[in-house]
């Protein structure tokens, strides 16, 4: 059994999908892992990571969109306000997504559908630079 830790950063354009298949794939591929399991983690509380469809764009813009109807941009519809108005909002879109996913490696590969792809999901309105942690264990 091995394992092996990488990180990087991501800038980001503002909220919005940003594709990090490529970046992950890299990595697991030069880790020499026939069998095991990948962990994605995403070290904020106002952006997440999910698995999406990667070949029609609409997708994405619906996505989006829908996180705008249930977590809207209202300042008099939440507390905390502290950061600006679209920090509570993203807190609750992060929550509704995902902070990690696990990705089983077979064959030395990712295991994703033909149309899956990595995808960090920014949740603020200015761009930032995000964090993202790999770690993979297997054989």
């Amino acid at each position: 059994m091995r394992q092996a830790t990488h990180s990087f950063r991501m800038a980001t354009r503002g909220k919005g999908l940003t594709e990090i298949t490529g970046e992950v794939r890299r990595w697991v591929d030069a880790q020499g892992i026939a069998t095991g399991l990948l962990t994605v983690f995403c070290r904020h509380t106002s952006a997440s990571l999910i698995i999406q469809e990667n070949a029609d764009p609409d997708v994405r813009t619906d996505l989006e969109a829908y996180l705008e109807t249930i977590a809207p941009e209202d300042p008099g519809r939440y507390v905390h306000g502290l950061e600006g108005p679209d920090d509570m909002p993203a807190h609750i879109r992060a929550m509704l997504t995902n902070a990690s996913l696990s990705i089983p490696i077979v064959g030395g590969r990712m295991v994703l559908g033909t149309w899956q792809g990595l995808y960090l999901f920014e949740h603020r309105a200015r761009p930032h630079r995000r964090e993202i942690v790999l770690h993979v264990i297997g054989a």
